[in-house]
């Protein structure tokens, strides 16, 4: 097998952070290796041995890791179903019996679980014990509406302990769960949940941010008619609402839904390895988006193997990760319980009342791992701000990034103003699969601006256009063997015809995921931009992210966006920029930029044109969204502006007369 660990581009001379040997032999990953060189007789002594091993015997990796994270369920004899060597169709542990949260509920004792603060700085928290007691209630008030196996439970929530209580009250049935936050608009909650047609819909009456209370029962009673099958609507008291529960058609709270119940032991309902546990959205910025399905033995067993071997995270440990219900990263975030750690929980903005709210938070209550955006590390240090030296980091062991390619630069960031013996993983995997390709481990170097290598298990490879491993620069990011967090399927797709568009129509039986990404010499990956989003001028590929790197290193420029525009039977770069304040985009500054660009990554790169805008359009999770920008310069009508936080931003891209010319 072709493998990226091994090759090619060096990003700098000397890594940024390296464990020390004791720590490298205190991790659960160590302990792992060694376990699994006792089993088998390899001489396993680095991750680039334990990666590769996994991925050459991946039934034994697999069937392996269930033992070793002593996961609760019936195994059965086979451990994969290789659908006749097709990846699509494939199923691990055919046989199995599980509930995913029978898993994420093993623990019942006095330590705690969940801590939540809301913008205002109200504080609550739930022990493992009173998690489950909660999650009890929830069940039965479940039960006595009649869900069972299959139903679909619709969240429409912050992130917030009710949230979690819900969901694992719906998985322990078997009901399948999807949640989106409630800044959706009512469209954007219409385009997901109507496909789906719930249940049972939960909901808040309101909920705050930057400053503000957000009214959310107006929208609620917009949506409840367009969700065909709806039976009832319960409403989490939190922030208050201009409306009453009873304005709601069949809507109850929260407290009189499970009021009639007395905690018990719970009746874990167990389903089959894939049986279906959450349904994800796609951002839905190209079309409606699609309902991506997720199993409870895929979702499960992959999010063990990250928590604890690629993340380190251990019983005790304080995890906390900004998210909201409509990110996938709060699905991750959520089966760390099952790692025996207290998940920490924040709802508003990070930057109300200033950029130290998260961070005070977290180091008031120990945080270990803190893992967050690209953008919002980004933000920090535009806002000039230094945690690390303004706040004790002490028991911070690991931060992660997401959303986003972390730049080299931001790497230099975390280390200089966050922390310097830290564990910085830059991670990368998406919706598609709940879940990672590419990520940290606690036992290797971390080298600027990359992400350390391919997970355990994953087969990861870059392709060329010809389908063939790359060796030199950039390629597409591809998995050639099955792995167990494939989704289930897609909703409303019974002929697999939208599957397969999605990840099998490029490559014959080779997943492709729609990254363009480089090897390293190190083992590591760069992530250049999303391959749809790559620019072509001249017939050569570049990734947006390296354009990025370079503008978002001149002082003036506070965040950039750049896009092609077809011209005269090519394309050419539109580069669409957001000046810190004070600044104007005149010649010099536009001197200033090419001539960055140029000279950090390549003449190829410089921009035909440089405009300054007021916003940049970009989804609920805060990721840049380069092909809605694309299509409005071209006119194209934007076929789900409901996806986006800022729709309004588009209007600035519309009919420019710098563009005609």
């Amino acid at each position: 097998m072709n493998s990226p660990l091994t090759d090619l581009k060096t990003s700098s001379p000397a890594p940024l952070w390296i464990p020390s040997a004791k720590k490298v032999e205190s991790t659960i990953i160590s302990d792992f290796m060694g376990k699994v060189s006792a089993k088998t007789g390899q001489k396993i002594e680095n991750y680039a041995d334990l990666w590769r091993w996994s991925v050459e015997n991946n039934e034994n990796f697999w069937n392996f890791l269930w033992d070793y994270c002593d996961v609760r369920g019936e195994k059965g004899t086979r451990v994969l179903d290789s659908n006749g060597g097709q990846m699509l169709g494939a199923r691990f542990f055919p046989d199995a019996r599980i509930n995913y949260a029978e898993n994420v509920l093993r623990q019942r004792d006095d330590q705690t679980a969940l801590i939540f603060r809301d913008e205002r700085g109200g504080e609550r928290s739930l022990s493992f014990k009173a998690l489950y007691e909660q999650v009890s209630l929830w069940q039965q008030a479940l039960m006595g509406m009649g869900v069972r196996e299959g139903d679909r439970v619709a969240a429409y929530l912050p992130n917030m302990p009710e949230a979690i209580i819900a969901c694992l009250a719906a998985s322990s049935l078997g009901a399948i769960w999807s949640s989106a936050s409630p800044d959706f608009g009512v469209q954007g909650v219409i385009d997901r949940f109507g496909q789906i047609e719930p249940k049972i819909l939960i909901t808040v009456d309101g909920y705050y941010y930057g400053g503000k209370v957000i009214d959310c029962l107006p929208k609620v009673r917009d949506v409840q008619p367009a969700l065909k099958g709806l039976e009832k609507t319960i409403v989490i008291p939190f922030a208050g609402s201009s409306l009453k529960i009873e304005d709601l058609k069949d809507a109850v709270s929260s407290d009189h839904f499970t009021g009639a119940y007395s905690p018990k032991e719970i009746a874990f309902t167990r389903v089959s390895f894939n049986h279906p546990l959450f349904i994800l959205f796609s951002s839905g910025t190209t079309g409606i988006p699609k309902c991506i399905v997720h199993g409870h033995g895929g979702t499960l067993l992959q999010h063990l193997k990250e928590h604890r071997l690629q993340c380190d995270i251990r019983s005790g440990d304080k995890v906390f990760y900004f998210t909201t219900c409509g990110w996938m990263m709060w699905n991750w975030l959520v089966t760390a319980l099952a790692s025996g750690a207290t998940l920490l929980l924040f709802d508003g903005s990070p930057f109300h009342p200033d950029g130290n709210v998260l961070w005070d938070y977290t180091c008031e209550h120990g945080c270990t791992l803190f893992g967050t955006s690209a953008k919002y590390i980004d933000a920090l240090k535009s806002a000039k701000l230094a945690p690390g030296k303004t706040h004790d980091l002490s028991a911070l062991r690991t931060l992660t990034s997401t959303g986003s390619p972390l730049v080299h630069e931001s790497f230099d960031y975390v280390y200089r103003a966050i922390k310097s013996d830290l564990h910085l993983a830059s991670i990368s995997g998406g919706t598609d699969i709940v879940s990672c390709f590419m990520l940290g481990n606690p036992i290797s170097p971390v080298w600027r601006g990359e992400i350390q290598g391919p997970g355990l298990g994953m087969a990861v490879d870059v392709f060329d256009e010809e389908a063939k491993p790359a060796t030199i620069g950039a390629g597409e990011l591809v998995c050639t063997k099955p792995f167990p967090c494939m989704p289930v399927s897609f909703w409303n797709d019974p002929d697999q015809v939208k599957y397969k568009a999605a990840y099998f129509e490029r490559f014959e039986n080779i997943w492709v995921h729609g990254d363009w990404v480089e090897k390293t010499a190190h083992g590591g990956l760069i992530i250049h931009g999303r391959s749809d989003a790559t620019l072509n001028p001249g017939g050569v590929r570049i990734g947006t992210a390296e354009i990025y790197r370079q503008v978002e290193q001149v002082e003036a420029v506070r965040e950039s966006i750049a896009v092609a525009q077809d011209w005269e039977d090519d394309v050419r770069v539109i580069l669409f920029v957001i000046l810190q304040k004070g600044w104007a985009l005149d010649e010099n500054l536009i001197k200033e930029i090419k001539t960055k660009i140029r000279n950090g990554a390549s003449p190829r790169h410089v921009p035909a044109k440089i405009i300054q805008v007021t916003d940049i359009p970009r989804t609920k999770s805060g990721k840049i969204t380069e092909l809605a920008v694309r299509d409005v310069i071209h006119g194209r009508k934007i076929k789900n502006v409901e996806a986006l936080a800022n729709p309004e931003s588009l209007d600035l891209y519309k009919n420019l007369e710098e563009l005609k010319s």
